[in-house]
């Protein structure tokens, strides 16, 4: 009832202030209107009189504006009164609201707090039971410590006993059992290598024999056998002497001029020229050729017959690999390979034309690309550029295989091309298909019967090497190499290996000659174990 009071004590005032207004505008206008003689006239009095009236109309007037004032002013405030009450209800109720909330925000929080205590109880018991238990540890980490050194002790009197028993030290029984179990292994390892190769076999050895034969069937090419040396026939005796000049001037400028060595002994009727560079040497054979023929013999002659004849086998070489290319259905090659696949014209290793045997290994290749449903082309090409780098051998320092591949690179053959040329002899690790193609075509080219030879020294050296190899093997008893070295028999006492340990023998007497031995084809390692009862009927 506060706001109530205040607000008609208010209206009360502004009444008040109203009428006290109006009695003040009476007055003044009274006592400006009256005269200020002690007479008047009645007409002056009758002004008064109405300006009285006319006052008290106006302050009438002031007065009904005032209680209007005041009556709106006694509504405002009862709505505002209203608003106050409805205001405070509603304020009162969201304080019940509030109360209520806090109440159980309070409850909560004591029961969250109970809860927290009791999980600092349980803490705290679980840290005494922690430091129960690392208080155990400790003791028995002591205890553990303290038996370990007593096993140690009795380990080392073991140890002693056991070396004065068996008369090994620890080191030496250490190295038996590795010995041992390394056998084992071996053994183990060598019957899963068994089973695996065994089940691949089957599936593969059927379809590469079949690849493989029909390659080598599709081919019939020549052989011939050349050296580093040339033999020239002459046709006299006497043409021996116009070649020496007087006092041996036309064979050493002969000589200077090829860069080749001309032998002449007792031989009738011939020449020998030696040379380890084949394209120089056969160079030489020309340029002596026409000077024979010419019969005029003498320093400039000789330059000017080199030069000629130069040329005439720089011809021949481009020629050659033409040749090989259009055989083999190649082009757009870059001159410079074909050139130095011509130089491979004169060119033999064992024995073997080594661009015959290039051209071999293409038709190889392709035959197998295609049971293979492979690029030909691309196959052929790897095959015909593997041994490119022999032709640059006598000049540039390095393996034909890798050199090769720089050649190939540098003209712009593509990476499966280079990558065959620089694998085909293992320098670099095979990646790819192509590169195994090259290297098979390669090693049928090389290993087919009546395809290469070696010198007699060198045949003996690789025999004796590999019977020296499989005699080296615990248990080995005889050695044969058979075969012209293609196959080495390896007896084993039977009664110190047995069949797995012969397996292993055999895997490690190939492996070993295969990083020791270089050998057109391959070599059979064959290992025999034999085992003879023997008993007399009397």
């Amino acid at each position: 009832m506060g706001p109530l009071v205040v607000v008609l004590m208010v209206a009360v005032l502004v009444l008040a202030f109203g009428m006290i207004a109006a009695l003040l505008v009476v007055i003044r206008r009274t006592s400006g209107s009256l005269p200020r003689t002690a007479k008047a006239s009645p007409e002056q009095v009758q002004a008064v009189h109405e300006e009285l009236e006319q006052a008290r109309q106006e302050a009438r007037e002031i007065r009904a504006k005032a209680e209007s004032d005041a009556e709106e002013i006694l509504r405002r405030s009862e709505s505002a009164v209203e608003s106050a009450t409805q205001m405070r209800r509603e304020v009162e109720e969201e304080s019940r609201i509030l109360k209520s909330e806090l109440k159980e925000l309070r409850t909560d929080l004591e029961r969250r707090e109970a809860r927290l205590a009791e999980r600092e109880q349980r803490l705290d018991e679980e840290a005494r039971r922690q430091s129960e238990r690392d208080r155990k540890l400790g003791e028995t980490e002591v205890e553990l410590a303290d038996r370990r050194e007593e096993l140690l002790q009795v380990e080392q009197e073991r140890t002693i006993i056991l070396e004065r028993v068996a008369g090994l030290t620890g080191d030496q029984a250490k190295n038996e059992l590795v010995k041992e179990i390394e056998n084992q292994a071996k053994r183990e390892a060598a019957l899963i290598v068994r089973e695996i190769e065994g089940d691949a076999r089957k599936e593969g050895e059927k379809r590469a024999t079949k690849i493989v034969t029909l390659a080598v069937q599709r081919i019939a090419a020549e052989q011939t056998a050349e050296s580093v040396v040339s033999v020239l026939h002459l046709p006299g005796d006497e043409m021996k002497g116009r070649i020496i000049g007087r006092e041996g001037r036309n064979i050493r400028a002969f000589e200077s001029t090829t860069g080749v060595n001309l032998i002449i002994d007792d031989t009738p009727e011939a020449v020998l020229l030696s040379c380890f560079d084949p394209v120089r040497r056969e160079t030489a054979r020309l340029t002596l050729e026409k000077l024979v023929l010419d019969g005029r013999i003498h320093p400039q002659r000789i330059e000017e017959a080199h030069d000629r004849s130069r040329q005439e086998v720089q011809d021949l070489c481009a020629r050659a690999g033409e040749d090989a290319l259009v055989e083999l259905g190649i082009t757009d090659m870059h001159p410079e390979l074909t050139l130095l696949l011509g130089q491979l014209r004169y060119r033999t290793s064992y024995g073997q034309n080594v661009l015959k045997h290039l051209i071999e290994s293409a038709h190889i290749a392709g035959i197998m690309a295609a049971e293979l449903k492979m690029d030909q082309p691309l196959l052929k090409r790897c095959a015909l550029l593997h041994d490119i780098g022999k032709a640059l051998t006598h000049e540039v320092e390095g393996s034909h295989a890798l050199i090769g591949a720089e050649i190939a690179r540098r003209y712009g053959e593509q990476e499966d091309v280079v990558h065959a040329i620089e694998a085909h002899h293992n320098e670099v690790e095979v990646r790819t298909v192509e590169a195994v193609l090259t290297q098979a075509a390669d090693a049928i080219s090389g290993s087919r019967p009546g395809a290469r030879r070696e010198s007699l020294e060198a045949y003996v050296k690789r025999l004796e090497r590999l019977e020296e190899i499989a005699q080296s093997y615990e248990g080995v008893e005889k050695v044969f190499a058979m075969q012209a070295g293609r196959e080495i028999r390896v007896m084993v006492k039977p009664d110190a290996i047995d069949d797995i340990q012969a397996q292993v023998i055999a895997r490690d007497v190939a492996k070993q000659v295969e990083e020791e031995l270089t050998y057109p084809g391959q070599i059979r390692i064959t290992v025999v174990r034999e085992s003879r009862a023997t008993e007399f009927a009397r």
